[in-house]
């Protein structure tokens, strides 16, 4: 996850350089795979039915002492649609009781009075609402007719109750047109988080791949962030410094900022490829991971087909630091020996050599190169003269 608007503050107000990792991996944590929708690039491939063998409420019980145990700092509660889980909201209270920070992951269409009343309760560090689109796209992407307006009437209750909440998009070339309009929603509703999550090949998205936002579409949809997410940074009657702008799932993102700082703010750029350097780019398999509905843990959530174990035969504890898994072992290299155009990046230090899975289901090789790397041959050996970040006309 590179998360955009605090790189950013860091131009006006620099903080010290922080390296390590944390004591624990963030876990994304996917309760039940049932949902109430039937979206196009979801990577659990969920539908609307029971799934057996979900873990009880003791058995999460259990794991999450062993997690809690291992120092893992976050617990990001998702499905499927979690909120069709009925004890979801006591296993949430004694996560938030045991000192982890909480998030909710949700499509946002069951969301009326009585569950906002109940997340808002909970006290949720963080909800994240999924849109696709506005109106009929995120209707056609979610595969549900009024997908689109419950699921903003469930963000609308939220806000009212106080709840922090964030949307979070998944760009493809069929629906990138939307972005102007959702960064207008994000506004004019005062959402506090936007999340553009660029498509992962996983699960049912892995048969969307033609429709994956191609490289010239990413820069400009990116220029369009950058421009959106400096707008609240930068000094004046319209700063927030409470409003988050994050991407996902495409790790040359860093790498292109770091253009633009070179291009708008010269005078930040070495303290910034610093803070870039410590970032390091994709940590699946080493700060985050996932556990699924059944317990099986993968090294992130886009790894359904790729098992490490299971929490009912083994604590988590016990499998994550395990590298005996030629799979982790790679992950967990530093730096990660990645080839093709990645072994001769200049900024393969940023990103870490980007997205795996991508790598793996287009060429068959998880330590291939990136295919959604938009960045050219050019670019990265460090020559980015005469590529502008330009904001399409709107």
């Amino acid at each position: 996850m590179f998360r955009l608007s605090q790189f950013m503050r860091e131009i006006n107000n620099p903080t010290p350089i922080r390296r390590g990792n944390p004591p624990g991996p963030v876990v994304i944590w996917n309760l039940i795979r049932r949902c109430n929708l039937n979206c196009k690039h979801c990577y659990s491939l969920s539908a609307d039915t029971d799934f057996p063998g979900e873990l009880t409420t003791a058995e999460v019980y259990e794991v999450m002492a062993d997690l809690k145990a291992f120092q893992v700092p976050v617990l990001i509660l998702s499905g499927g649609e979690p909120l069709l889980r009925p004890d979801i909201f006591e296993i949430s209270k004694r996560a938030k009781d045991q000192g982890f920070y909480v998030g909710l992951s949700s499509n946002g269409a069951l969301i009326d009075q009585h569950k906002a009343d109940q997340i808002a309760g909970i006290g949720y560090d963080y909800v994240g609402i999924s849109l696709d689109g506005i109106g009929a796209v995120h209707d056609q992407f979610r595969r549900v007719e009024g997908a689109f307006e419950a699921s903003l009437k469930g963000i609308r209750l939220l806000k009212e109750r106080g709840v922090k909440v964030g949307i979070r998009f998944t760009m493809t070339e069929h629906n990138v047109v939307s972005l102007l309009e959702l960064l207008e929603l994000f506004e004019r509703e005062n959402i506090d988080k936007f999340y553009l999550s660029h498509l992962v090949y996983a699960g049912r998205g892995n048969h969307y791949r033609e429709d994956d936002a191609v490289h010239r579409t990413t820069r400009d949809a990116m220029a369009r962030i950058f421009e959106r997410s400096w707008s609240f940074v930068e000094p004046g009657p319209n700063q927030n410094l409470d409003k988050e702008f994050v991407t996902g799932n495409n790790d040359a993102d860093g790498v292109y900022f770091l253009d633009w700082v070179k291009r708008n703010h010269p005078d930040s750029l070495d303290h910034i490829a610093a803070k870039l350097d410590a970032w390091g780019g994709n940590s699946s398999g080493v700060n985050v991971a996932n556990i699924d509905n059944l317990g099986n843990v993968h090294p992130d959530t886009m790894w359904w087909h790729y098992d490490l174990g299971n929490v009912k035969a083994r604590p988590f504890s016990e499998i994550w630091p395990d590298r005996s898994d030629p799979i982790m072992d790679g992950l967990k290299q530093n730096p990660r020996q990645i080839t093709g155009r990645c072994s001769t990046c200049s900024y393969f230090n940023i990103c870490g050599g980007n997205t795996r899975v991508r790598a793996l289901q287009m060429n068959d090789d998880p330590w291939g190169e990136d295919p959604a790397c938009y960045l050219s041959n050019a670019e990265i050996a460090g020559d980015w003269k005469g590529n502008e970040h330009v904001v399409a006309a709107e």
